[in-house]
C-alpha cells in the first residue's frame, strides 16, 4: 500500500510547484518506493503491457481520425488513402488493428492469471470488478473500431451484433433504431460509432485509474497468495519491478512488431477488403477473434433473447467471482483441484473460440451447447463446491519463506503461451476464411513472400501489360494513381515514363467553361480510370455480374490450407493465400464441366471458384499478350505475372514495410537483451 509521500524535490521551483500541486510526490509514492511483492513472476507484467497498449492504442488511433473520414460512402476509401498516401499510414494502421488484436491478447492473459492466482479475492473485490468494467468497455471499443472500414464483415457485423438488441422486449426495437440512426445500417450508424469509438478509450483510461488506484489501496496480490508481512517481502517498485515489467514489454513487442511488419493482415478477414455492400452478404459472418468465445455461446441457445443474456452474463458473472469462490487459499498454486479445473476452463474457453468460427450447424451447435453448459458450470458449480471439499497445500508464512520461480521458467513458458495462442488464432480464422465449394488453390513460390521477399520488376511490368491489354476491359484499378507506377518499390519506371503511360488514357474531366464535359489525356495524378460508368452499367456488360475493381482482389480473396499448414504459415510468414486463390481461378476454367456438374447458363466451369459457375469468360489465352523481354506468353505466366502485379497495387508499401520491420526486430532483440541483464543486475542483490 503507498502512503503520503516523503519526496522532498531539491529544486527550488519544484519545490514550489510541489506544496501546491504535490503531483512528483504522487508518482515517487506510487511508482518509485511502491513496495512491490518480491516474488511477482513474469505473468504479473501483462498490466505494463496492457498499459503501454493503451497508450500506443489511443495515439495512433487520434492520428488516424486526423485522416479518416466517417461516410458512408468515403470511409472505406479514406482507409485506403490512409495506408496508400499518408506517410507512414501503413505503419499507422497496422499497429492500430494488430493492436487491437494484442492488447485483447494482453487482456486475457492478465485476467486469467487474476483468476489463477485468486486477485479477486478480498480485499481486492473493487479491483476485480473495475478490470471486468474495463473489458467491457474494451469489447465494445473494439466493435466500433471494426465498423469504420466499413468493408463487408464490419457493415454485415454490425448488422447482426446490433440486432441483437431487437431481442430486449418491449425496447429492443427502439434500441436498434437508435443505434442505427434510422432502420437499418448506414451512414448514421457510421457517425455514431465513429464518435463513441473515438471517446471509449479516453474512458477507459479514466477506469485505468480507479484500477490502480484500488490497486494501491488494496495492494498487489503474489503467486503465493500471501499478504507481505516484512520489509523483506518487498522490493522498491522502480527500479526492480519497472526493469522487470521493461523487458516483458520488450518480448511482448517482438510478437506485436512480427504481426505489424511480417503478418498485419493474418488476424483479419479477407471480406473486409470488399467494401460494404448491403445486397451482398459474405458466406459466414464472423467477428473478430476476441469475440469468438461468447459468439459461440449466444450462437448455441437456440432462443434469440436466451442467447443475448448467455453472451452477457458470460462476462457480468466475472463480476460475482469474489463471491463464488470463498475458498480461504487465494492461488491454485497450493490447491490442487482447482488447478486442474481451471485448466479445463482454459481449454473450453479456447474450444469455444474454436466453434464461434464455425458454422452454426450439426455437431458445432451440439459441441457449442456443452461447452456453454461447462463454461457456467465453472463458475456455479465447481469453484462454490471447491472451497468446501477441497483441501489444500500449506501456504507459506511469508513471501521471503516461499520458494521462487526461476526467471527463465517463466520467460519460457510465457514463449510457449505466446506461439500457442498465436497458433490458435491462426487455425480459427483460417477456417473461418475457407472457401466453399472449390477446389483448394495449389502453392506458389512467389518473389515477393517471406521476411526478405521483394517484387519482380519484370514481373510487375509484364503483369502491368496484361492488365492494360486484358483485364481493363472489364476492371477498374480505382485505388492507383499513374504516379504510383514510378513508386519505389513499384514496377520502376521513372517519372517520365509514368507520365506518357498516363497520356495514353483519355480521362473524362470537367465542366468546363461552358459548363460541359471532356476528355483529355492523362495525367500522372489522374487515377487509373474504370472502364464502365457506374455499377449498373458494368453489370449490364456482364450478364448481370459487376466485375470487381482490382486494386484490392489479392488481399479480398482468400481460402483455408487447413492443419497443419496454418501452423507452417504462422512461423513462415505466408500470406499469399489470396495472390494463389487469384493465380489459380485465372487458370481454373476448363471447356467442359465433370460429369455431375451443372453449371447455369451464362456462366463457365472453373474448378477453383467457390460454387464452380463464374459469370467472367475465359480471360486468357496463349499467345495473347507479347512480352517485350522473350518470357514464355502462356496462361501460366500470364497469371503469375497479373498476379504480381495485383498484389503491388493491393501493397504497393510491403518492400517498405518488411525493410523497416528487419530494422525494429534488430533493435528489439538488442533492446531486450540488454533489458535482461539489467533486470538479472538489478535483481541480484534482491534474490
Amino acid at each position: 500500500m503507498s502512503g503520503p509521500s516523503e519526496f522532498k524535490p531539491s529544486n527550488p521551483a519544484l519545490q514550489w510547484i510541489e506544496r501546491r500541486l504535490p503531483i512528483m510526490g504522487l508518482v515517487h509514492s506510487s511508482f518509485v518506493v511502491y513496495p512491490t511483492p518480491r516474488n511477482l513472476n513474469y505473468w504479473w507484467t501483462f498490466g505494463a503491457i496492457l498499459s503501454f497498449m493503451l497508450g500506443m492504442q489511443i495515439l495512433t488511433g487520434v492520428i488516424l481520425a486526423m485522416h479518416y473520414t466517417p461516410h458512408a460512402d468515403l470511409a472505406f476509401r479514406s482507409v485506403e488513402l490512409i495506408v496508400r498516401d499518408v506517410n507512414f499510414g501503413w505503419l499507422l494502421r497496422n499497429m492500430h488493428a494488430c493492436g487491437a488484436s494484442m492488447f485483447f491478447f494482453a487482456v486475457y492473459v492478465h485476467m486469467l492469471r487474476g483468476l489463477y492466482y485468486g486477485s479477486y479475492k478480498e480485499p481486492r473485490e473493487v479491483l476485480w470488478i473495475l478490470g471486468v468494467i474495463i473489458y467491457l468497455l474494451m469489447m465494445a471499443t473494439g466493435f466500433m473500431g471494426y465498423v469504420l472500414p466499413w468493408g463487408q464483415m464490419s457493415f454485415w457485423g454490425a448488422t447482426v451484433i446490433t440486432n441483437l438488441f431487437s431481442a430486449i422486449p418491449y425496447v429492443g426495437e427502439s434500441i436498434v433504431t437508435l443505434l442505427w440512426g434510422g432502420y437499418s445500417v448506414g451512414n448514421p450508424t457510421l457517425n455514431r460509432f465513429f464518435s463513441l469509438h473515438y471517446l471509449l478509450p479516453f474512458l477507459i483510461a479514466g477506469v485505468v485509474v480507479l484500477h490502480v488506484w484500488a490497486l494501491h489501496v488494496a495492494g498487489q496480490n503474489n503467486p503465493d497468495g500471501v499478504e507481505p508481512k516484512t520489509e523483506k517481502d518487498t522490493v522498491p517498485f522502480t527500479p526492480h519491478a519497472t526493469i522487470k515489467d521493461g523487458f516483458g514489454v520488450a518480448c511482448f513487442l517482438l510478437l506485436y512488431a512480427w504481426f505489424i511488419f511480417y503478418m498485419p493482415n493474418y488476424l483479419g478477414d479477407a471480406d473486409n477488403y470488399i467494401p460494404a455492400n448491403p445486397g451482398v452478404t459474405p458466406p459466414h459472418i464472423v467477428p473478430e477473434w476476441y469475440y469468438l468465445p461468447f459468439y459461440a455461446i449466444l450462437r448455441s441457445i437456440p432462443n434469440k433473447l436466451a442467447g443475448v443474456i448467455g453472451m452477457f452474463s458470460a462476462i457480468i458473472i466475472l463480476c460475482f467471482l469474489p463471491w463464488l469462490d470463498a475458498a480461504k487459499t487465494r492461488s491454485s498454486k497450493y490447491r490442487p483441484l482447482a488447478k486442474q479445473f481451471f485448466w479445463i476452463f482454459v481449454a473450453v474457453c479456447i474450444l469455444l473460440g474454436y466453434l464461434g468460427a464455425q458454422p452454426p450447424e450439426g455437431i458445432y451447435v451440439i459441441a457449442g451447447r456443452v461447452l456453454t453448459v461447462c463454461y457456467f458450470a465453472y463458475f456455479l458449480i465447481v469453484l462454490p463446491l471447491l472451497a468446501r471439499i477441497e483441501t489444500p497445500r500449506p501456504v507459506p508464512n511469508s513471501i521471503s519463506e516461499a520458494i521462487l520461480a526461476k526467471g527463465g521458467k517463466a520467460v519460457a513458458s510465457i514463449a510457449v503461451a505466446l506461439v500457442a495462442a498465436g497458433a490458435l488464432f491462426a487455425g480459427t480464422l483460417q477456417d473461418a476464411r475457407a472457401e466453399e465449394g472449390g477446389t483448394k488453390p495449389p502453392g506458389n513460390n512467389w518473389s515477393f513472400a517471406g521476411p526478405f521477399g521483394k517484387y519482380d520488376r519484370g514481373a510487375l511490368q509484364r503483369g502491368l501489360k496484361v492488365y492494360k491489354e486484358v483485364c481493363s476491359n472489364c476492371h477498374g484499378l480505382s485505388y492507383i494513381a499513374f504516379r504510383n507506377l514510378a513508386d519505389a518499390g513499384g514496377p520502376g519506371y521513372s517519372v517520365a515514363q509514368a507520365a506518357a503511360f498516363a497520356s495514353d488514357y483519355k480521362i473524362k474531366d470537367g465542366p468546363n467553361d461552358a459548363g460541359d464535359m471532356f476528355e483529355r489525356p492523362g495525367r500522372p495524378a489522374d487515377y487509373f480510370p474504370s472502364p464502365f460508368p457506374n455499377e449498373q452499367a458494368a453489370r449490364a456488360a456482364n450478364g448481370g455480374a459487376a466485375p470487381p475493381d482490382l486494386s484490392l482482389i489479392t488481399k479480398a480473396r482468400s481460402y483455408g490450407r487447413g492443419f497443419p499448414m496454418f501452423l507452417v504459415d504462422f512461423f513462415t510468414q505466408y500470406q499469399e493465400q489470396g495472390p494463389d486463390y487469384v493465380s489459380a481461378v485465372l487458370q481454373g476454367f476448363e471447356d467442359k464441366a465433370p460429369e455431375g456438374v451443372s453449371i447455369p447458363e451464362g456462366s463457365y466451369y472453373n474448378k477453383f471458384f467457390p460454387g464452380h459457375a463464374i459469370k467472367m469468360p475465359k480471360p486468357l489465352s496463349d499467345g495473347q499478350v507479347t512480352y517485350d523481354d522473350g518470357s514464355p506468353a502462356t496462361v501460366a505466366q500470364y497469371a503469375k505475372d497479373v498476379t504480381t502485379f495485383l498484389m503491388w497495387t493491393a501493397e504497393p508499401h510491403m518492400e517498405a514495410r518488411k525493410r523497416l520491420g528487419l530494422q525494429v526486430f534488430v533493435f528489439l532483440i538488442i533492446f531486450a537483451f540488454l533489458m535482461y541483464f539489467t533486470k538479472k543486475k538489478v535483481w541480484a542483490d534482491s534474490h
